[in-house]
């Protein structure tokens, strides 16, 4: 009966409303791209995962007609019954490739990957050290095992090695770890965490969602910006980002591996497979990035401006390379009262604080995309420079 449940769910509303936790949406009326609109007004938009300026360009929205034509909107069913089409196999094929691994296998999301991939591999017999930023979707897809875990601190080499030492008893040892960590675009020691697996015999899995598609040389992700390509075992990715902004998930990894997801992973076999029209534009983006690096090396010269321009001007910026930049302002106030100038004066940014980061940690998280010009970003430091004027 919902009239016992109807008061429950109300009081957890109102504490969360009380805590500050809300998180309200705003409405878009506008494709996705540097300019949106919302609440009747453009303005310029740093806050979205749309690294390559894909999400919203002309090419996709072509590619995605296109494919709505040859393959149709769904399938109305899963894979392994009547929804497998060429499509999905080319896009497997083509990511393969990409990222240098030897299958793929496709989710409705990474979400959907990292659920699958730990449910479906590891047991009680076996140990998943795990860094402590990792994503949820990790979180949540540890959970769904039965392997013992091991919480090592944040990109802490020394902890995750007393870890491995703890349990060199296990039959697998998975040390599992974001590429690029959200809030903070920290990159992960990838040839550090490889070393280790080297010395303790240890799988490697990487969740890459934050760079599939730019970092590195020809942008196949943190194994290449890190130079571990062929010592990472597993890679799990999105196709939501840069490579296209839609949706879509995969795990890449040893065929071996990769088939026998196909034969247990729950999210992959009792999920309708991949809407054939993103499966298509997803492939039609990995394809244009690789014909055009020319967006890869704007949005580091956008990144590399915008950090400089914000630490000449005395904001506190956290050492990184990656177009994840997180103004660190502390006082989560202020951080609020920021974000909503910066929206007034045509900046679309987000505010951060407590318990989304850690206390006295509140940030305005701004993220640079290679369609932002050189005006666009100056605009937004400017706008950053006047308003903290305006309310210290």
């Amino acid at each position: 009966m919902y009239s016992s449940l109807k008061p429950l769910i109300q009081k957890e509303l109102e504490q969360i409303e009380q805590a500050g936790l809300h998180k309200a949406e705003r409405v878009l009326s506008s494709k996705q791209g540097r300019e949106i609109r919302t609440n009747g007004e453009r303005v310029l938009n740093f806050c979205s995962n749309n690294y390559l300026g894909l999400a919203g360009s002309d090419q996709m929205i072509q590619a995605a007609k296109e494919a709505l034509d040859n393959y149709g909107f769904g399938l109305s069913s899963v894979r392994f019954i009547c929804g497998t089409q060429t499509i999905h196999k080319d896009l497997e094929k083509k990511t393969a490739e990409f990222v240098g691994k030897e299958d793929v296998i496709l989710y409705s999301s990474c979400m959907a990957a990292n659920m699958g991939f730990f449910a479906s591999l590891l047991g009680e017999e076996d140990v998943i050290l795990s860094d402590a930023l990792n994503h949820a979707s990790i979180i949540d897809g540890i959970r769904l095992c039965k392997a013992q875990k091991f919480i090592f601190r944040h990109m802490d080499m020394a902890d995750l090695e007393k870890g491995m030492q703890d349990h060199k008893d296990k039959r697998v040892r998975c040390i599992v770890t974001d590429g690029v960590f959200s809030m903070d675009g920290d990159i992960a020691p990838l040839k550090e965490i490889c070393d280790l697996a080297e010395t303790y015999d240890a799988l490697v899995v990487v969740d890459d969602s934050h760079a599939t598609g730019f970092m590195g040389e020809n942008g196949r992700g943190t194994h290449e910006h890190c130079g571990v390509r062929d010592r990472v075992d597993v890679i799990t990715s999105t196709y939501g980002k840069a490579l296209g902004g839609a949706s879509g998930g995969f795990v890449a990894g040893p065929k071996e591996l990769i088939s026998l997801l196909r034969e247990r992973s729950r999210t992959y076999l009792f999920s309708n497979s991949l809407p054939p029209v993103v499966a298509a534009a997803s492939l039609f983006a990995i394809e244009y990035i690789q014909q055009h690096p020319e967006l890869r090396a704007q949005i580091w010269e956008n990144t590399k401006y915008f950090r400089e321009k914000m630490q000449q001007n005395g904001f506190t910026v956290p050492t990184s390379v990656h177009p994840i930049v997180p103004v660190m302002l502390g006082d989560a106030k202020k951080t609020q009262q920021m974000a909503k100038r910066m929206l007034q004066e045509g900046i679309y940014v987000i505010g951060f604080s407590f318990p989304v980061v850690p206390e006295g940690k509140a940030r305005i998280r701004v993220q640079i995309s290679s369609s932002h010009t050189k005006e666009d970003v100056n605009k937004a430091v400017n706008a950053f420079v006047n308003i903290s004027k305006e309310i210290s």
